[in-house]
């Protein structure tokens, strides 16, 4: 098994891609040790002394490291840990959890302008985060406002306030004219 690494804009997290199906669909994010019960592969890589944080795509997986941690030491673990879980077989996720679209619910008066929202995230800027090893997920749409959670690489990335306000903000300003702003939430 070859897995290839990539550098993210976020300096604490590396992409890594083993060259095969991580999740057959949708993103699973594991911001610490303790969110990573559900599955056995981000419990491997937690393991790993210094990872703070996973993350899976469909076929990559993002790690996240502390400050103190380098990663000229990190790495080999990790790719040891990821080539083990594979080789064993093991399931990236337990049974019985299944990952959504990434977007919250939303219903009522803006019914319209929400799917707009999330049919944009979905074509237009999803595809293009996750080439980053990140993803960005959808949390509520209030007069004008829209609010967005950044996960994996985009998760603390000292970029990403950049891409909601140049990026993402003016995309659906230019699209939908009811969006007034684009605003961070932490979840």
């Amino acid at each position: 098994m070859f897995i290839q690494t990539e550098s993210t804009p976020n300096p604490a997290t590396l992409k890594f891609l083993p060259g095969q199906t991580v999740l057959d669909s949708g993103t699973a994010d594991f911001p610490a040790a303790e969110a990573a019960s559900t599955s056995p592969l981000a419990q491997r890589l937690f393991a790993v002394d210094g990872v703070t944080g996973v993350f899976f795509g469909t076929d990559f997986i993002t790690v996240t490291k502390g400050e103190a941690s380098d990663w000229d030491h990190l790495k080999p673990a990790i790719l040891g840990g990821i080539m083990e879980h594979f080789q064993s077989g093991q399931p990236v996720m337990t049974d019985g959890v299944s990952q959504g679209d990434g977007h919250a619910a939303h219903d009522g008066e803006d019914g319209e302008i929400v799917g707009q929202i999330k049919e944009l995230l979905d074509s237009r800027v999803r595809p293009a985060v996750a080439q980053d090893g990140g993803d960005i997920t959808f949390h509520g749409f209030d007069r004008g406002v829209v609010y967005l959670h950044m996960q994996g690489a985009c998760a603390g990335c000292p970029s990403s306030t950049l891409t909601l306000k140049m990026g993402i903000e003016n995309l659906l300003r230019h699209y939908i004219p009811e969006v007034t702003e684009v605003r961070p939430v932490a979840v």
